[in-house]
């Protein structure tokens, strides 16, 4: 998958200047795709060059302009036809996962440590992913807003992350206190 498909996608719920369309990458979007803004920035601009999406300047008279995105029907084709490629299979590339699988060797006590602050990490995108959730769902129960709701696509990718941030920090607190009783039984009593 290409950046150009991300920003596409979630373009498809409306207009977005650059700023707004970071916001949604950092909400939405970055449970399976991050972008810093000025790869957001300097996508767009190639995504309007390529027809994808059209811009349109809005003239602010207490703040500088800014320019709204929306996407063509051509990036509503390019979206189909990415739609209909055979996915790839996806795989975890994870500095940390390095630092695990040489621990045997080098001093446990900085990888636990990163354990543990990935687990607080995960902790607080899992309550932004929740808040999310409820905010997308509104008053309905889940497994109604899951057979009848709006926005369907934007509910199944964040419940996707919420599941991976909650399986991450079960994970990482694991691993962290198998590492650290080892620790304590190689000092002795």
């Amino acid at each position: 998958m290409a950046l150009r498909h991300a920003v596409l996608a979630a373009l498809l719920d409306g207009e977005y200047s650059g700023y707004q369309l970071a916001k949604a990458f950092d909400t939405g979007v970055a449970n399976f795709w991050h972008a810093l803004p000025q790869q957001l920035y300097l996508e767009l601009g190639k995504l309007e060059k390529d027809g994808l999406v059209a811009g349109r300047q809005v003239i602010q008279e207490t703040r500088p302009n800014k320019r709204l995105f929306t996407v063509t029907d051509a990036g509503v084709a390019e979206l189909e036809r990415f739609a209909a490629a055979a996915s790839k299979p996806s795989f975890i590339r994870d500095d940390l996962l390095v630092k695990v699988q040489g621990v045997d060797r080098i001093d446990a006590e900085p990888v636990i440590a990163q354990l543990e602050e990935r687990a607080l990490t995960a902790s607080a995108r899992i309550e932004i992913y929740g808040r999310t959730l409820r905010h997308l769902r509104g008053e309905l129960p889940e497994e109604e807003f899951l057979r009848q709701g709006e926005h369907i696509g934007p509910y199944l990718t964040c419940l996707r992350g919420l599941e991976f941030e909650e399986e991450h920090r079960d994970w990482c607190l694991r691993a962290a206190g198998i590492l650290r009783a080892r620790e304590a039984a190689r000092a002795g009593p």
